[in-house]
């Protein structure tokens, strides 16, 4: 059988335990066990910061690529998932751009993927540069405003 002095100890023992993983100062029993409880839940929003973090690096923004033909751009985009509106967006960029849509293929439905030949006369004053952060910002924008919803 075990004495009340062994118990004593043994919780004496896991309190100091528990102090010391809490980094708590306290003396007594009732304010370490309130520094822990304190201690837990700054580590469950510290939890719940992460998960959000890591559902926010999982929404990456898609991959775009950009090559500059003779009389046009290549323009590719793919992402593992596609929001509404997003090829919209991207139009909206190239007419901004002046760039018309000689020929495309799209799929918007789970994932996206987006082959677009774009051009015109103007396109003598666009870089592939320009074009490729005018579609990802067009793409930021959309799929800012669906986060927001």
């Amino acid at each position: 059988m075990v004495s009340r002095e062994h118990k004593r100890a043994v919780l004496h023992e896991k309190l100091q335990l528990l102090r010391s993983a809490t980094h708590s100062r306290a003396l007594s029993k009732t304010s370490i066990i309130m520094d822990a409880s304190k201690y837990i839940e700054e580590l469950k929003k510290k939890v719940e910061k992460l998960n959000r973090e890591i559902a926010n690096a999982q929404n990456v923004l898609p991959v775009v690529t950009v090559e500059t033909l003779q009389k046009g751009f290549l323009i590719n985009v793919s992402s593992e998932r596609s929001y509404p509106g997003l090829l919209v967006c991207i139009l909206e960029a190239f007419e901004q751009l002046g760039l018309s849509v000689v020929q495309a293929r799209a799929i918007c439905t789970g994932t996206f993927c987006l082959e677009a030949v774009g051009g015109d006369i103007t396109v003598a004053s666009l870089d592939a540069q320009v074009v490729k952060q005018a579609v990802v910002h067009a793409i930021k924008t959309c799929s800012g405003s669906i986060e927001q919803e």
